[in-house]
């Protein structure tokens, strides 16, 4: 089993994600949001399961840098500028397969790890 964890390094989530799965010896994938952002369509994933609101953080700095925080739009709209501006997603963001995850579930992960 492989899994993908979106993220920034000093996230203490992504952090968290990170050691989760390698304490289990499950190979893991890291994006850097600090890096690379992810595509819209890995973002399409997320936003399709969770909806966007759960998948922006709307108390990120980035997002109240960026004036976003009386902003409503629809999921279009916030793929749009999550491509371009990662750092106001919720991390980690992690993904097996089909089955993803928004922020902290270590529940969901030890499912995904017995199977």
């Amino acid at each position: 089993m492989d899994v993908q964890i979106f993220g920034v390094k000093n996230d203490a989530g992504t952090r968290k994600a990170l050691r989760f799965f390698k304490e289990r010896r499950i190979k893991a994938h890291f994006v850097d949001f600090g890096v690379k952002g992810p595509s819209r369509g890995e973002l399409r994933r997320f936003v399709r399961q969770h909806g966007a609101e759960a998948v922006i953080d709307r108390d990120s700095k980035r997002f109240r840098a960026l004036g976003l925080t009386t902003a409503h739009y629809g999921d279009e709209r916030w793929l749009e500028i999550a491509v371009e501006e990662p750092l106001i997603l919720r991390t980690p963001l992690v993904r097996r397969g089909d089955d993803v995850t928004v922020g902290v579930a270590e529940e969901a992960w030890k499912e995904w790890a017995a199977r």
